[in-house]
């Protein structure tokens, strides 16, 4: 017990109790209300749900979503993340940045224009009918419903904005191959695609396993596109609608115990996989990547193929930032009129003006309070003298967000601390919505911390304290000075992904004067008179602010950005 300091022990119980009253508890919370029917274990919910056609539906329709979307999404990712690792060719610097550009917008924001251009009478039918018209190709316009099929628009949006999920997890993995390992397959004989199949995609596993695992979930769990779209036979919806009857329908719990349980199966599953094999290389770090020249003829398709993807990943900002000018705009491929009336209006309406200010103050807070959390758990995980299983255990609770949908944590809380005067979602959401904010998102600040940590040698600080300088002083004067980058990284992105959360501020906020951005762009959406074109116009103002902390966030993490999105 000698080597154990107390400081670190009341620093860890501290911190321990924070995470399982904000994390745990909710949990166990619903779990119980699940299971424990009249004071006695039931699994009458459940045999409910099986005979219910609208909630089987529902499971089914979410499977399948997050599957077609896990899958599309990871090759596109793993030809994206191969080309820029792999190939040297011209503007490749420009392309790195572009491809994030998704990160700046949730897709139900996206939904609102993507919707106006693949409608009947949209932009795209308009753009078809007048080329191929031009061409003699058709004689009448082109009138499909493009998203008719609205699970399909669904998928087509998640992939669009989930993608870089994929490409920079991949991407660290195939980076991380030692070449010489591909070289040696060569002198046997192993070229080409065999040489793929059999070297580097069973080497690049670990990216794709943890990028499965965040794609999957995140897919399975969301919230918003559902609701753009007007689809509701999904798991989500139907537990957002039943969270607005807790008490008379406790079909919310049981429903929400499935998402934990089945996301959490998922997760494991794909980790435990990825795992199956060892994947360590001895000459990592002693040699540098594999990098092939391109022609110039092959450069050109490269460059034109990536573009042509950028453009469709773009779709859902371009097709915002115009219907956020548009005064008249029908049947035409861009507003025939345009105006800035709807900008002046975001900050006159009493709801988008205070969604705004409610926004960045729920985000400042949730930042803090994450920076402060970051710093306790990053510290005793990495330097804390107390027994290893307690440290592993609180960097395992740490990163337990990146797997907890933000739904089942959300129900968790309406329900829980529903009769929690400071803390119901009912009576003054604030409080409950900033810790909802920085528990969701403490993993980034945690994982860039650590980072930090790891670089900064111990003998800095035994140092410090030889010469008489207290722990706590060591921490503030050395320490923290050191890893100044790594905390105002992790506190931009998180900044910026508390500005963007869509499943907690969609659930907890539920008057409309504690609305954020995303609930009042959504509450905007289903005003049939200008409400999309002022829904976009807050989107704009909101991509402005996520995009600027973006990248910020990039420049100071660099090639290490991606380390924040691992499962």
């Amino acid at each position: 017990m000698k080597n154990i300091s107390m400081g670190s022990l009341i620093v860890w119980i501290l911190t321990f109790c924070y995470l399982f009253f904000f994390l745990i508890y909710p949990i166990l919370y619903v779990f119980q209300k699940t299971f424990i029917v009249n004071g006695s274990f039931s699994l009458e919910f459940f045999d409910i749900m099986l005979r219910d056609p609208i909630l089987k539906e529902s499971i089914y329709n979410s499977f399948f979503i997050a599957f077609i979307s896990t899958v599309l999404t990871i090759f596109v990712g793993y030809i994206i993340a191969y080309a820029l690792v792999r190939y040297d060719f011209v503007l490749k610097g420009l392309f790195q940045i572009l491809l994030l550009l998704p990160f700046i917008v949730p897709p139900f924001v996206g939904a609102i224009g993507m919707i106006k251009l693949f409608s009947r009478f949209g932009s795209i039918n308009i753009l078809l009918t007048e080329i191929l018209g031009a061409l003699g190709l058709i004689k009448g316009p082109i009138l499909i419903d493009w998203f008719e099929n609205k699970i399909l628009g669904i998928i087509f949006l998640e992939i669009l904005h989930l993608y870089p999920i994929a490409y920079l997890n991949i991407a660290a993995s195939i980076s991380n191959i030692d070449p010489t390992l591909e070289e040696s397959a060569e002198t046997l004989g192993v070229t080409g695609f065999k040489k793929f199949l059999t070297v580097t995609f069973p080497l690049s596993l670990p990216g794709v396993a943890a990028a499965s695992a965040i794609i999957f979930i995140w897919s399975f769990t969301d919230l918003g596109t559902p609701l753009m779209f007007n689809f509701f036979k999904v798991v989500p919806v139907q537990i957002f609608n039943m969270s607005r009857e807790i008490y008379a329908n406790p079909m919310g719990y049981a429903l929400t115990v499935l998402v934990l349980v089945l996301t959490s199966i998922v997760f494991i599953a794909i980790k435990r996989y990825s795992t199956i094999r060892s994947y360590e290389m001895m000459g990592r770090g002693h040699v540098s990547e594999k990098v092939y020249k391109l022609s110039r003829g092959k450069q050109v398709i490269l460059l034109t193929l990536l573009s042509i993807w950028i453009l469709m990943a773009a779709l859902p900002h371009i097709s915002i930032i115009l219907m956020s000018f548009s005064d008249e705009w029908f049947l035409s491929i861009i507003p025939t009129k345009f105006t800035l009336s709807h900008y002046q209006e975001v900050f006159r309406n009493n709801l988008t003006s205070s969604s705004i200010r409610n926004s960045l103050f729920y985000s400042v807070i949730a930042t803090i309070i994450a920076v402060f959390l970051g710093l306790t758990t990053s510290y005793i995980s990495n330097r804390g003298k107390i027994p290893q299983i307690l440290r592993d255990l609180l960097d395992a609770l740490t990163m337990w967000p990146l797997a907890v949908p933000g739904i089942a944590l959300a129900f968790g809380y309406l329900s829980t601390f529903a009769d929690f005067p400071i803390l119901s979602a009912y009576q003054n959401p604030v409080l409950i919505l900033v810790i909802a904010y920085s528990t969701r998102r403490l993993p980034y600040m945690a994982r860039s911390i650590y980072a930090g940590l790891q670089q900064v040698h111990r003998n800095l600080e035994e140092s410090a304290l030889s010469l008489g300088s207290t722990p706590l002083k060591v921490i503030k004067d050395i320490t923290i000075p050191l890893i100044l980058a790594n905390i105002s990284a992790g506190a931009v992105l998180v900044f910026s992904e508390c500005m963007i959360e869509v499943s907690t501020s969609l659930m907890l906020a539920q008057q409309e004067e504690y609305y954020p951005i995303t609930k009042a762009i959504y509450e905007l959406s289903t005003n049939l008179a200008v409400g999309n074109e002022l829904a976009s116009a807050l989107g704009v103002i909101l991509m402005i602010v996520v995009a600027v902390s973006m990248v910020i966030s990039s420049k100071v993490m660099g090639q290490k950005m991606g380390e924040l999105f691992r499962a």
